[in-house]
C-alpha cells in the first residue's frame, strides 16, 4: 500500500505538468464556433497570426504565459460550445482574486470610431504619433476593462524590434510577446520578415522603412550556434565572426548576405531588394557589447522584457537603433532628409529617382582644405599647408592668478551643464548642402555659411572669461581659418573683421531642423515622463532632476541614449579613419557618404561655443561673476551657497534675466551638474585639471562625450 508521502509527491508532479490543450482540430472548431478569426485571437493573446494557424494545425504549442490564457480561452468555449454529441456542462465560477489592468482575461481591441480597417500593405504617410493604448472590449468582469495597445497597422502591427531570449520568447514593445520557433540565423530572418510583424513606417514620405531589429541575449546567441562573447584583439567595433564560422556558412547557404561589416556586434542580412521590397534584418548582440554601457546605462543586464520597453520607447521616439547611438544618430539626418524623391521625367513620363531639395543628395562632396582632417586625400595629394579650422567645443580653465580673495573666500563652486547644447545650436541653422568655392577678399556675410581666413588676435577680451574663438579660451596668435558664426560672434562684439580668404557654400539650407525637431521632442517627453516637466518652478525643476533617474531606470536609460545621439551624430559627421592599417592620405568608408561633412559639424559647435560665451558675457555684466572653468556644455561658477539659485540673476519679479544662463527641461537650458567645496576646484586649477571635468558625483566621475 502506498504510503502518504508517495501518494503527495504523484500529486505534485501532476501538478507540475504543463495544462493540457485539446487537440488541435478541436482547438480550431472552438475558435470557429466561437465566431473569432484567427487574426483577432492573435491580437488577444499578443502574439501573430501565424503563431494561431501553428497551434492549430500541431506545428508548434504555445509556452507561458499565453499557455495558460489560452486554456482558459479554450475551456470557456469548450463550455459552451460543446462537440456533437456531448452534453454542455455549466462553466465552473472563477473565485475572486485580483485583475492587473493590462490583462484580464483574451479580449479583442475595438477599433477607433470612423477607423478603416488595418491595410494589407504599409501606408506611404509620415510616422504615426506614439503609440496609446485603447480599451478593448469588457471582460466578463464588470469592473475591469482590458487594454491592448494599438502598436500600428500591418505588416508592422507588434512594432518596431524584439529582444529574443534562450527560450524562443520573442519580447516586443507594450508588452507584447511573441513565440519564435526559429533555432538557426536563416530560420530567425525568414520568421522576422514573413510571420513576426515587426518593423517600422518610414519617417519621412520619400523615405525608407525601417528594417526590423532582433536583439539577441547570451542565451539567445548561443541557442542560434553563435559564441556568447566575441572575442578579439581588434577594436570592439570591428570584432566579427570569422567568415568560415557555422553561422556565416549557414547564412551563405540560405542565399542570403551579410553586409562589409559581417557578422559582429550589430549585422544586418539581407537579401537584393524585389521592386520595392526589402528584406532585410538588423541584429544586435547583447554580450558582443553592441549596447555601449555610457550610452544605454543598465540596458545590457536588463530582463528582456525590459530591455524591449527601452529599445522600443526610442525606437519610437527617435528611430529604430542602427548601431551605436553615433551611427543611429546620423541615420536619423538621412530618415528625415532623404537623399531622393520620385520626379516625372518630362521626356517620357515615367517616374524615376531625383533630387530631394534640402537634402545632402546621393553623392559625397570633398570638404575645402582648412574643413578636412590632416590625413585627408585633399591635404595629403593636395600638398596643403594653409592651417585647419579649429572649431571644437571649450576646454578651458582660468588662470588660478586670476581668482580674486572675494571669489577663493566662497564656499562653492557649482556646475552648470546645459541640455543638449550641440541639439540647441543645431536649431534654424543654415549650413551649406553644396560643394565649397573658393574666394580671395571676400566681404564677411554671416549669413553664408563656410570658412573664413580672418585675424581676430587684435579682439583683446575680459581674461577672466575664455576667448570665445578657440576652444583653448586662448586669445589667437595671428590670423586662422573660423567658421562662420565665430567671425559674426567678433562682429557682433563691435569688432569689424576684414577676411583674407574663404571657403564659402552658395546653396544653403536649414538640413538639421527636422533632425533637430525629433530629438527635441524626444528629450522633452522623456524628462517629462520622468517627472520633469516645464511648468516647474526652478526650485521644484532641481527637486525633480535630483530624483529623476531613480523614477524610472528605463526611461533614464533612454534619456541618456538620446542624449549620446545628439552628441554621437554630430561627431560622426567628421568620422575619422578607423584600424591599425590605415595608411594616411588613402580614402576611408566614411568618405563615401553624404553625410561626411564637417563644415556642418564645425557649425553645429561654433555655434554652440558662441552660445556659451554669449551667456557667460551676460551673467558677468549681471553679477560680476566669472566662471572657474568650462568643458563643453559644461561651466563652472564659485557661489555663496550649494544651489544655482544662489548665483543665477532673477529680476524684482523672480523671472530670470534674459540671455544668461536658465534652469529649465528644454534645450539649451541649464540644469544642475555638481557641487564641489571651492577649495577643491581650486586644488584642481593650481594641479591644471579641469573642475568641469570632475564635479559631478563625489568628484571623480568625468564628463561622456560620444563622438567619432
Amino acid at each position: 500500500m502506498a504510503s502518504e508521502e508517495e501518494l503527495f509527491a504523484s500529486v505534485d508532479a501532476l501538478l507540475e505538468e504543463e495544462p493540457q490543450l485539446p487537440p488541435p482540430p478541436e482547438r480550431a472548431r472552438l475558435r470557429e464556433a466561437a465566431g473569432i478569426t484567427q487574426a483577432r485571437l492573435a491580437t488577444a493573446l499578443k502574439t501573430t497570426t501565424q503563431t494561431v494557424k501553428n497551434w492549430e494545425n500541431g506545428r508548434s504549442e504555445p509556452k507561458p504565459p499565453r499557455l495558460e490564457a489560452y486554456q482558459r480561452l479554450l475551456n470557456g468555449w469548450a463550455a459552451k460550445y460543446p462537440a456533437p454529441g456531448t452534453v454542455a456542462a455549466p462553466a465552473p465560477s472563477p473565485a475572486p482574486q485580483p485583475v492587473p489592468e493590462t490583462f484580464s482575461g483574451p479580449a479583442v481591441p475595438e477599433p477607433e470610431p470612423g477607423a478603416p480597417e488595418a491595410p494589407a500593405v504599409q501606408q506611404t504617410a509620415p510616422e504615426p504619433e506614439r503609440p496609446a493604448a485603447r480599451p478593448a472590449a469588457t471582460s466578463r468582469r464588470p469592473a475591469r476593462k482590458r487594454v491592448v495597445p494599438n502598436i500600428g497597422a500591418a505588416p508592422y502591427q507588434h512594432g518596431p524590434l524584439a529582444v529574443l531570449d534562450g527560450d524562443g520568447s520573442a519580447y516586443g514593445v507594450e508588452g507584447i510577446v511573441l513565440d519564435c520557433p526559429a533555432t538557426t540565423v536563416p530560420e530567425l530572418v525568414e520568421w522576422t520578415l514573413s510571420e513576426s510583424g515587426l518593423g517600422a513606417p518610414r519617417l519621412h514620405r520619400n523615405g525608407k522603412d525601417s528594417d526590423p531589429l532582433i536583439v539577441l541575449t547570451a542565451a539567445a546567441a548561443v541557442k542560434l550556434g553563435l559564441p556568447e562573447r566575441l572575442e578579439g584583439h581588434e577594436q570592439r567595433r570591428s570584432l566579427r565572426l570569422p567568415e568560415d564560422h557555422p553561422v556565416v556558412k549557414q547564412v551563405a547557404k540560405a542565399k542570403w548576405q551579410l553586409t562589409q561589416r559581417g557578422f559582429g556586434p550589430w549585422a544586418r542580412i539581407y537579401r537584393k531588394a524585389t521592386g520595392n521590397q526589402r528584406q532585410c534584418v538588423q541584429f544586435a548582440v547583447l554580450s558582443w557589447d553592441a549596447l555601449d554601457a555610457r550610452a544605454w546605462p543598465g540596458v545590457a543586464d536588463m530582463e528582456p522584457a525590459d530591455a524591449a520597453r527601452v529599445l522600443g520607447i526610442y525606437a519610437q521616439r527617435v528611430l529604430t537603433p542602427r548601431g551605436s547611438t553615433a551611427v543611429s544618430g546620423l541615420e536619423l539626418m538621412t530618415a528625415l532628409r532623404p537623399p531622393t524623391r520620385a520626379v516625372q521625367d518630362r521626356a517620357t513620363g515615367q517616374w524615376v529617382s531625383g533630387y530631394n531639395p534640402g537634402s545632402l543628395g546621393t553623392e559625397p562632396v570633398d570638404p575645402a582644405p582648412p574643413e578636412a582632417t590632416q590625413e585627408h586625400p585633399v591635404v595629403v595629394h593636395g600638398g596643403w599647408k594653409g592651417g585647419f579650422l579649429d572649431e571644437e567645443a571649450y576646454q578651458w580653465v582660468r588662470d588660478v592668478d586670476l581668482l580674486t580673495g572675494e571669489e577663493a573666500a566662497l564656499p562653492f563652486a557649482v556646475g552648470l551643464d546645459l541640455n543638449t547644447a550641440f541639439l540647441a545650436a543645431a536649431a534654424r541653422l543654415v549650413v551649406g548642402l553644396s560643394g565649397p568655392e573658393y574666394v580671395q577678399r571676400p566681404v564677411f556675410d554671416k549669413k553664408i555659411p563656410g570658412s573664413w581666413l580672418v585675424d581676430l588676435s587684435h579682439i583683446e577680451l575680459d581674461p577672466r572669461l575664455p576667448s570665445p574663438f578657440t576652444p583653448s579660451g586662448e586669445r589667437p596668435e595671428g590670423p586662422a581659418w573660423y567658421q562662420t558664426h565665430t567671425v559674426a560672434y567678433a562682429q557682433e562684439l563691435g569688432y569689424n573683421v576684414a577676411p583674407i580668404e574663404a571657403y564659402l557654400r552658395r546653396e544653403t539650407g536649414a538640413y538639421l531642423d527636422p533632425w533637430h525637431d525629433r530629438l527635441k521632442t524626444a528629450y522633452v517627453d522623456t524628462l517629462a515622463d520622468l517627472g520633469v516637466t516645464k511648468d516647474l518652478s526652478d526650485t521644484e525643476f532641481l527637486a525633480a532632476m535630483e530624483r529623476h533617474k531613480q523614477a524610472d531606470p528605463a526611461l533614464a536609460a533612454v534619456l541618456a541614449a538620446i542624449k549620446a545621439t545628439v552628441k554621437g551624430g554630430v561627431g560622426k559627421l567628421r568620422e575619422r579613419p578607423q584600424g591599425r592599417h590605415y595608411k594616411e592620405g588613402e580614402r576611408w568608408p566614411a568618405l563615401e557618404r553624404p553625410t561626411w561633412r564637417p563644415d556642418i559639424r564645425a557649425a553645429v559647435i561654433s555655434k554652440a561655443r558662441v552660445n556659451m560665451h554669449r551667456k557667460m558675457l551676460k551673467m558677468a555684466e549681471f553679477t560680476g561673476l566669472y566662471p572657474l572653468a568650462v568643458l563643453s556644455d559644461c561651466v563652472v561658477y564659485p557661489s555663496p551657497g550649494a544651489s544655482p539659485l544662489d548665483f543665477l540673476p532673477y529680476s524684482t519679479s523672480g523671472k530670470p534675466i534674459p540671455g544668461t544662463f536658465r534652469l529649465g527641461p528644454t534645450p539649451g537650458l541649464a540644469k544642475l551638474e555638481g557641487v564641489q567645496a571651492m577649495s577643491w576646484a581650486v586644488d584642481l586649477m593650481e594641479q591644471g585639471h579641469n573642475p568641469a571635468r570632475h564635479i559631478k558625483g563625489d568628484g571623480h566621475d568625468a564628463k561622456f562625450d560620444e563622438g567619432e
